[in-house]
């Protein structure tokens, strides 16, 4: 089934939601952004805090690796990741891969993860408006990721939008693997930027194809982690 673009309707709450989940953002990074990025603790120290992203790349993508690079060596694909915060996850990701691009909302996320991959060249991290990837380089990913971003989103357009990015920019073959909000224990409020809105299987399958892409695992149904493996058709 070919894409199909967002729908476009309920724009002018979109847009306040976007304004909103901007503003949250940034005032979460000032006030302590990298207990917002992870919120295990409220003081991290730097060796910890990274070591954490590191963590995170072994236990999401190391141990993945069949599905996310189907045999093509890491130092030669190009990835991308939605919702980058203070860069945590960004850095142990452009230690591994031979070039990443990085998005999110909140401009002082943004600053704080451009210093945390200060060292390797091959980071790019961009300021995007909240809902797509319009600020990457048009250029082919092997790979997306997303982690402890989407559970944060209070509408399912705007994950749909993003969704749809992501297959716009992907190799066929490729994966984008992300979490999102599986846990409908309470009802996320539309001007609500930290609970997102939750999926049941069958919404996320059904935003899978209405996307173009196949969902051909699922980890977590129902649980606040639910984890899905999106593949573009090769």
């Amino acid at each position: 089934m070919p894409p199909q673009e967002p729908c476009p309707s309920n724009v002018i709450s979109t847009e306040s939601q976007l304004i909103r989940m901007r503003d949250d953002w940034d005032r979460r990074a000032s006030l302590n952004a990298r207990h917002y990025a992870a919120t295990d603790r409220e003081a991290w120290s730097d060796e910890d805090f990274y070591a954490s992203g590191e963590e995170a790349v072994q236990r999401f993508i190391l141990n993945d690796t069949t599905n996310i690079c189907r045999g093509k060596p890491p130092n030669e694909m190009r990835v991308l990741e939605i919702g980058c915060g203070a860069g945590r996850i960004t850095r142990a990701l452009a230690r591994l891969f031979g070039e990443v691009h990085a998005v999110d909302v909140s401009g002082e996320m943004v600053r704080l993860a451009r210093e945390a991959v200060g060292e390797f060249p091959n980071a790019f991290i961009y300021q995007n408006n909240g809902m797509d990837l319009s600020v990457i380089p048009c250029k082919p990913f092997d790979f997306a990721f997303s982690c402890l971003v989407f559970q944060h989103i209070p509408s399912r357009e705007i994950i749909h939008s993003y969704v749809h990015s992501v297959y716009r920019l992907l190799r066929p073959g490729g994966l984008f693997k992300f979490q999102a909000q599986g846990a409908a224990t309470f009802e996320s409020q539309p001007d609500d930027t930290w609970v997102g809105v939750a999926f049941s299987e069958e919404q996320i399958v059904q935003m899978a194809e209405a996307c173009g892409f196949e969902a051909r695992y699922r980890i977590g149904v129902g649980r606040q982690d639910f984890w899905n493996w999106f593949f573009k058709p090769a």
